[in-house]
């Protein structure tokens, strides 16, 4: 029961089900890549999270290794009566800058000086030098109390000592990182600023100062700053080499309030993608490290094969469907073709019974007929010979056109056909096309058939010059009237008694035709008129629309 309602589904619904099919298993396919993204999905953001943390992890040991030098030097300077060249070089050899301090442009003092003190500082600034210095921005150009300007800076290079006599104070980023250390007493990071190694176009950089002091307790005073600067871009690509596998882009904000000032970002930095965001304690600054993945927003390779596999199954299984379909679709027409002809064949048993017993039944009264009003065996064996056979060619038209519909114009004319190449005679024929149904066309052919008969022995068709007119219309949608005229014959005397085409006319063509006959023997001639039903092929015709050849076995 199951497998028959099964294959109905694909009988009376031969597009839907495989559609169905189709719809599913890429349905199926596309939860499935669905889900594999959304894991590759919390896996990536699981491993930028890692990253991210290891950047700042990273960072934050790039700074404190910075500030841990630096507070060396501030308590080394602090101790010291006066910082000589000498002793700052010996200093920063120690640090061993090239290899744990990379990332930085290096380290400097800047020693904090009043307005009195700018010659003193100038001619420490130049001594044993070629070329001199200044402090620069000048007193004129920019008159100030306060001057933290740079006495030393090593790595000794000539990038670097574009810096020397720079003052920093003159600079209110640097000159509000300066003091906010000054007040905590520890090394703090300014924001950010353009190097003066870099110039005036430069690219960003920060810079971490510690103070240092003389004395202690409330007789302190400040003597100056110890400070890194840093290229920004520099620093980040040297916290990068400390996270193995990383493989984001990375970007370096200053927090300025609710401002973010970029500092420095990945070359392949794109505007869309996932991003992770840590806030960083640099230096006694907040700063801000944003990590974005590098995956492309495209499906993952396992999402790509699965949703080419789901597709090539779902295509399949539409094509196997679709055949499957078709070829219940063909057994159900062969099934329903089968049955459609073992009713035909039942149909036409019992219409060829029906058929056989009519013409049976029509042979019989002739015979009866014929036996009753011949004279002679040889007139009887004649009449009988030739109304058989105008049975036989009105059954011959029937057989041509398969037993269905026969016109009424190819009955009358294989009937008067002997006589229409007489010169002698006259035959005229015409009317509309009319069908007749094939018991309708025999009796009609037996009528036309005697009345011929009678016409070439007594009436129209036995003298030369004689005239028969058939003359046919149709009286309404399911009846028509035939006329038969007999002229220009010799004069018609009313018979004493009535013959064998008077009774098989009267009698056997109208019980068939349903319909009474008339028939007048008018002395101009013979005049028979005769009603004959006109019925709808779906009446009498056995054969339905015959299959198609695509469907169609057997036949």
């Amino acid at each position: 029961m199951r497998r028959g309602s099964r294959r109905r589904w694909l009988v009376d619904y031969p597009r839907a089900v495989p559609l169905a099919i189709f719809l599913l298993v890429a349905a199926v396919t596309v939860v499935s890549v669905f889900a594999i993204e959304r894991g590759e999905r919390v896996r990536e953001t699981a491993d930028l999270n890692r990253q991210a943390q290891s950047m700042v992890s990273a960072i934050e040991r790039r700074a404190y290794s910075s500030s841990s030098f630096l507070r060396a030097g501030a308590a080394l300077f602090g101790s010291q009566n006066e910082i000589t060249d000498v002793l700052f070089r010996e200093f920063v050899s120690e640090l061993r800058l090239d290899s744990d301090y990379r990332g930085a442009e290096g380290i400097g003092w800047a020693p904090a000086i009043g307005m009195e003190e700018v010659d003193d500082f100038e001619r420490r600034l130049n001594s044993r030098k070629v070329s001199l210095s200044r402090v620069t921005p000048t007193l004129e150009e920019l008159p100030r109390q306060q001057l933290v300007p740079i006495l030393y800076i090593q790595p000794d290079t000539l990038r670097n000592r574009r810096a020397l006599g720079y003052d920093m104070y003159s600079e209110p980023v640097r000159q509000a990182a300066m003091d906010q250390a000054t007040r905590s007493l520890r090394p703090t990071a300014s924001g950010r600023v353009t190097l003066v190694q870099e110039g005036a176009e430069g690219a960003s950089g920060f810079l971490i100062y510690m103070p240092v002091f003389s004395g202690s307790g409330p007789t302190r005073s400040l003597k100056g700053f110890i400070y890194s600067p840093f290229n920004a871009q520099q620093f980040l690509e040297s916290a990068s080499e400390l996270v193995t596998g990383s493989e984001a882009n990375v970007r370096f904000y200053d927090l300025d309030g609710d401002d973010r000032i970029m500092m420095a970002s990945s070359s392949a930095w794109a505007e869309e993608g996932e991003t992770v965001e840590r806030e960083i304690d640099l230096a006694n600054r907040r700063m801000m490290l944003v990590v974005q993945s590098k995956r492309e927003a495209t499906l993952s390779p396992l999402s790509m094969i699965t949703l080419l596999f789901g597709l090539a199954v779902a295509s399949l299984l539409l094509v196997v469907a679709r055949l499957l379909t078709q070829q219940a679709e063909e057994d159900t027409r062969s099934l329903e073709w089968f049955a459609q002809q073992n009713s035909i064949r039942n149909s036409l048993t019992r219409e060829l019974n029906h058929r056989v017993k009519n013409t049976l039944a029509n042979v019989l009264s002739i015979v009866s007929l014929t036996r009753r009003r011949a004279n002679s065996l040889d007139e009887f064996a004649t009449g009988i010979d030739n109304r058989i056979r105008a049975l036989s060619a009105t059954h011959d038209l029937l057989t041509q056109s398969e037993w269905g519909t026969t016109p009424i114009a190819s009955v009358v004319q294989v009937e008067l056909a002997p006589y229409t190449g007489d010169e002698d005679h006259e035959v005229e024929m015409r009317g509309p096309p009319v069908e007749l149904a094939p018991n309708d066309a025999l009796s009609l052919g037996l009528a036309i058939h005697e009345l011929s008969t009678n016409a070439a022995k007594f009436g129209a068709l036995s003298c030369a010059g004689g005239k028969v007119s058939v003359v046919w219309e149709l009286v309404s949608g399911k009846l028509a009237r035939i006329v038969w005229t007999e002229s220009n014959g010799p004069r018609v005397e009313l018979p004493g008694k009535r013959g064998f085409g008077t009774d098989l006319i009267e009698k056997i063509v109208a019980h068939e035709l349903r319909h009474p006959v008339e028939l007048d023997f008018h002395p101009e001639g013979v005049r028979c008129t005769l009603l004959v039903p006109v019925r709808e092929p779906n009446e009498f015709q056995l054969r339905s629309v015959r299959p198609s050849a695509g469907t169609s076995r057997g036949h």
